[in-house]
């Protein structure tokens, strides 16, 4: 689809937790765009969810969006098990908090504002797009 927004995010810890990082490459057209930011003291599934985040974050409308991620954890989570989060007021089917219920409430406002398809990519295995926002996470990281 021409019009669709391609978003690769992924996101890296140095220790867990530890410093991390995000990264985020957009491509829509002709144009690409990279981001990456970091945080001191985090966790990885943080700078996973806070990938996608940020890069939701930069819409500007509504447009058709293909996420792929290579964390199962924000996949499943914001497709899968969201929906019962949500139905026991943010706690687990063990009756425990959501962990980063915070961004996952800003995940599910972003998504729910956006037509957002997800892929999933196994990390490290060679696809370009993945390696690229992988880099950018640990650039995130040495940024701090």
């Amino acid at each position: 689809m021409a019009d669709r927004v391609e978003i690769y995010t992924d996101g890296a810890c140095r220790g867990n937790p530890g410093p991390g990082g995000w990264g985020v490459l957009l491509r829509y057209r002709n144009n690409e765009k990279e981001l990456f930011g970091g945080e001191a003291h985090t966790t990885n599934n943080r700078m996973e969810l806070l990938a996608v985040i940020q890069a939701l974050g930069t819409l500007t409308r509504r447009v058709p969006v293909r996420i792929t991620t290579d964390s199962q954890y924000v996949k499943k989570g914001i497709t899968e098990w969201i929906v019962n989060w949500k139905r026991n007021g943010w706690r687990t089917a063990a009756k425990q908090p959501v962990k980063n219920a915070d961004l996952w409430q800003q995940l599910d406002r972003l998504v729910a504002a956006n037509d957002v398809v997800w892929a999933w990519v196994k990390g490290h295995s060679g696809h370009p797009e993945n390696e690229r926002a992988d880099a950018l996470a640990n650039m995130g990281i040495e940024s701090l």
